[in-house]
């Protein structure tokens, strides 16, 4: 597990929407998204559990305030970031399963 925090991308798959999260338990949240643990949640209506990018960081309040500057920015400017690690869109989760 990461110390701090991480800002993380969800997609569903066919990469028509994006959510922007963050938490200090990566691997936790992305699996209660993926088992929909509240099903009314937006990534649980738009089927998004795929995901394509994360970024740790020091503290929480960095990953928090990093999640603010993504969601700011334009749907352009976050696909340039994703693909910029992440250009095939593969799901990262199996990386995160391993830490």
């Amino acid at each position: 597990m990461v110390k701090g925090g991480v800002v993380y991308i969800l997609t569903n798959h066919h990469h028509t929407t994006l959510y922007i999260g963050v938490t200090s338990d990566l691997y936790s949240r992305i699996m209660e998204h993926r088992l929909k643990s509240n099903p009314t949640s937006f990534t649980a209506r738009y089927n998004l559990n795929k995901l394509v990018y994360y970024e740790a960081l020091a503290t929480i309040e960095e990953a928090i305030a990093r999640e603010k500057q993504l969601k700011a920015g334009s749907r352009k400017k976050k696909v340039d970031l994703i693909n910029s690690i992440n250009p095939d869109w593969r799901d990262l989760f199996e990386e995160v399963s391993k830490w």
